[in-house]
């Protein structure tokens, strides 16, 4: 799997995501049974991720299980429902499963959103070489502080969350690309009940439409954790529909892997066939790992259900973002950048409401077959 690593500033206009770490891990990682003041607290997606990477750990102290599983996990990431750890880890995937799903308010036939993977592609030759690995939960905050690793032989090693550990590492995290576009999927079916979801493109009396093709594309470069995994990129797009309504629509860029690289997608970003106003909005969002979708769904359906036609055009961002629960604010943000009132005429480079990324744009005419 490619790295899909993405450090993401946060401006004062930013989204947040649902589960997060709410204190550091601390200098030195506590034995099990130390006082609740000298361990970390965990939130939802990232405590049961973390247990999960302690049951895989004691599973691997079995020479038998590491030496089928570990050449597995090098090879590309495992699904940790069908790795066949031993009774204990099976158990407790399945659990932690269930607790993930439900953290990202993702259906239980979702199915499994929890993989295996390698730390970083570095580390596949101490592996070779039959070195042990640490079991770690991958962070869901940009900026850790430590890095919890989980050793077969017992015990816990603080790792440097910016320096490559010497030791082999297996990570125990979010399939988050799969949680996405089940995620996804839910968030467009629930504001497409509400009406508020922009349908299907289509032509106009002249046989096509006006679009913004976005050419190319780049977020800036911070250094990024090790640990961290997929970093998923989707826009919540917005305009005013043909009835005056507030309407939006989901687009996804899964292409975007890397900050600090220029990408060249020709991706149509906005339809505006369906708008009223030759003006819509664009907020763009990461998902890293820890995501809630219904409650993503539920803050955009309360956002745009206030938002009033007056006869002139009102930018969307700010009633999302408005909308967004306080938690969302907290530590480890989803939110990447925002564009306000894009427009058919849009052309050339336009920088992000939070300064942390841009894209070049041009008029695009989607004509009729």
């Amino acid at each position: 799997m490619r790295t899909r690593s993405l450090r993401l500033v946060v401006s004062s206009v930013g989204l947040a995501a649902t589960t997060l770490i709410a204190t550091a891990v601390p200098a030195q990682a506590a034995p099990d049974g130390a006082p609740p003041s000298t361990r970390p607290v965990l939130a939802p997606v990232l405590s049961a991720t973390d247990r999960l990477a302690r049951e895989v750990a004691d599973a691997l102290a079995d020479p038998t299980v590491r030496h089928r599983v570990v050449p597995a996990v090098a090879a590309g990431p495992v699904d940790l429902l069908t790795a066949r750890l031993d009774a204990g880890a099976d158990r407790a995937a399945r659990t932690v499963n269930q607790a993930v799903l439900t953290a990202k308010g993702l259906p239980a036939a979702t199915g499994s959103v929890l993989r295996l993977r390698l730390g970083h592609r570095d580390m596949a030759a101490a592996l070779g070489r039959g070195e042990i690995p640490l079991v770690a939960a991958a962070s869901t905050d940009d900026a850790p502080t430590g890095v919890v690793g989980h050793d077969p032989a017992g015990g816990q090693v603080l790792l440097d969350p910016v320096r490559l550990p010497e030791r082999p590492v297996l990570v125990v995290e979010v399939d988050v690309a799969k949680a996405m576009g089940r995620g996804l999927a839910q968030v467009r079916q629930e504001l497409a009940a509400q009406g508020l979801s922009g349908v299907t493109p289509t032509l106009s009396a002249q046989s096509g439409y006006w679009a913004t093709k976005v050419t190319a594309i780049r977020l800036n470069d911070d250094q990024e954790p090790w640990i961290k995994g997929a970093a998923e990129i989707f826009n919540v797009v917005g305009g005013f529909g043909l009835d005056g309504k507030p309407t939006v629509s989901i687009v996804e860029m899964p292409y975007l892997d890397y900050a600090g690289t220029t990408y060249y997608p020709n991706q149509l970003l906005v339809h505006f066939n369906n708008y009223k106003y030759n003006l819509a909005d664009v907020v763009m969002w990461e998902d890293d790992g820890d995501t809630n979708y219904r409650d993503l769904a539920k803050a955009l359906i309360t956002a745009l259900l206030t938002v009033v036609d007056y006869g002139t055009y009102t930018p969307l961002v700010n009633a999302i973002i408005d909308a967004m629960p306080a938690s969302w604010w907290t530590d480890d943000p989803d939110y990447v950048d925002s564009w306000y009132t894009l427009s058919t005429g849009s052309s050339g480079r336009l920088n992000g409401a939070a300064a942390n990324g841009w894209m070049d744009v041009v008029p695009y005419w989607v004509q009729q077959l």
